[in-house]
């Protein structure tokens, strides 16, 4: 099932600031104005209209702590086109999120090579 919405600006805050942490220009990675919740919104995923066959890799990963104290890892992903696929959440207990991450609780851990 299908939960398209319009894109947050804390979700395009996020994107452009995962993206500037590699050197790369937001402006070369546009960001579709409607979004596709996963999980119904639960965990914060959203697919960002590239193209889900053509998976290319992870651009970035980081990991904060929600309110609760449970860790949160957020990768944002690329398909084969260099297209952004996916700003995808994954909360370690898979409970639902409770506070959006702010860029400055990031941690990172992984970038792409």
């Amino acid at each position: 099932m299908s939960n398209i919405r319009p894109i947050r600006q804390n979700e395009i805050d996020l994107i452009h600031f995962l993206l500037l942490q590699l050197n790369l220009n937001p402006s070369d990675y546009p960001v579709s104005d409607e979004v596709d919740e996963y999980e119904g919104g639960k965990m914060g995923s959203i697919s960002l209209g590239g193209n889900v066959d053509a998976y290319d890799g992870d651009l970035i990963q980081a990991e904060y702590v929600d309110s609760d104290g449970t860790p949160v890892v957020i990768t944002l992903t690329r398909d084969n086109q260099n297209h952004l696929l996916d700003l995808d959440f994954w909360k370690v207990d898979f409970s639902k999120l409770i506070d959006y991450p702010r860029p400055d609780q990031l941690i990172f851990t992984k970038t792409a090579d």
